[in-house]
């Protein structure tokens, strides 16, 4: 049952990973594409800059709530179809690169700190809380989006590491900050440049 189904579950996760949040929310409240302006990210973070605050809750809600979905799905039902948590971690790894590389939206998508999140919830409540946490505390003092994702991503393995020791979850983590570091290497540039941007929010 294993051998038939865990792949089916890991191609699902990367579907539901593939659904851009950030962009159907901009379509839906009829703002502009998210991948047009500022970094052109499909993200939350760049559809604040839209000024508008529900469009950027709805799409760090939207891309977290899919990370933590997938996981939370395997995990819950996967028992009866004799997964392991070999399955869930690559659920949680799936759903991360469904994002990043969007089947539906030409392979081009975010940069996956919100489904990252949700992912960590998934995997452990207070794994994402305390990896939450520090992305908050990051932001507040630095006023850098990009400086706290990295932090996190950063500091997400070693907390999991601390807490519930070295096995296959970790592996995934790892994985997952690794992409995150990757798919922020240009803001790396440009902190230590001091031309990256503060998170600030519109007046509309």
């Amino acid at each position: 049952m294993e051998a038939l189904f865990s792949p089916l579950a890991i191609v699902l996760a990367y579907l539901l990973g593939s659904v851009s949040f950030a962009v159907l929310v901009s379509r839906a409240m009829g703002l502009a594409d998210p991948r047009t302006f500022g970094s052109k990210n499909p993200g939350a973070t760049n559809v604040l800059r839209s000024g508008n605050k529900l469009a950027a809750a709805l799409t760090l809600a939207g891309d977290g709530a899919k990370g933590w979905l997938a996981v939370a799905l395997v995990r819950h039902f996967g028992a009866r179809y004799g997964f392991g948590a070999e399955t869930v971690a690559l659920a949680g790894l799936a759903v991360f690169l469904g994002h990043l590389y969007p089947l539906f939206h030409g392979f081009a998508g975010g940069k996956g700190v919100a489904t990252a999140g949700g992912v960590l919830f998934g995997i452990n409540p207070w794994l994402g809380l305390a990896t939450a946490l520090t992305w908050l505390i990051i932001a507040y003092f630095f006023r850098y989006s990009s400086l706290a994702s990295l932090v996190s991503a950063a500091f997400a393995p070693l907390f999991y590491v601390f807490v519930f020791g070295a096995d296959v979850m970790v592996f995934t983590i790892a994985a997952i900050s690794f992409l995150l570091l990757y798919r922020h290497w240009d803001n790396v540039g440009r902190l230590m440049a001091g031309k990256e941007k503060h998170i600030s929010v519109g007046k509309h």
